[in-house]
């Protein structure tokens, strides 16, 4: 693994990274996506990254975020609901579960999607491939009660 990966996955996995991440991360790769028309995203140097747009789950406005992503081998993408391991679970993913068909920007593309929460086996199963992709996953669940959220993205 390349030494500027590793130092990544060690500073991401810190309590002030924590703090400071969600607030610069994802405005950052909104501007710098908005400015390359969606060609570029930053934190995507280091991981794979999408652009959802999904309905908000109460008002139904459109809600754009950046997050990390993982690929999956038949086209599709492993979302985790991490909130760089702060309580709560990210809004993204209530707008999810209240509306599951949204859409991905993806290297410039936009996709159409449907989003399915992961339970039971199918979870366990990705949540080990999402720690082995990148092990800063585990030091984000040690720190919270609640069960981080992963999600799958199939295109439709």
């Amino acid at each position: 693994m390349p030494v500027g990966r590793r130092l990544v996955q060690k500073v991401s996995s810190t309590r002030t990274f924590a703090r400071i991440g969600p607030h610069v991360i994802p405005a950052m790769d909104k501007a710098v996506h908005r400015l390359t028309r969606g060609k570029v995203l930053l934190s995507a140097q280091m991981l794979p990254g999408v652009v959802l747009t999904a309905r908000g789950a109460k008002s139904g406005a459109p809600r754009v975020t950046p997050l990390a992503c993982m690929p999956e081998s038949d086209g599709g993408w492993l979302l985790v609901g991490s909130n760089f391991g702060r309580p709560g679970h990210p809004a993204w993913t209530v707008n999810l579960l209240a509306h599951p068909d949204v859409e991905v920007n993806w290297r410039g593309a936009d996709i159409p999607v449907r989003a399915e929460l992961l339970t039971g086996e199918e979870r366990a199963a990705a949540w080990r491939a999402a720690l082995e992709f990148w092990p800063p996953y585990a030091t984000y669940q040690a720190r919270v009660d609640r069960e981080i959220r992963l999600f799958r993205l199939t295109r439709r």
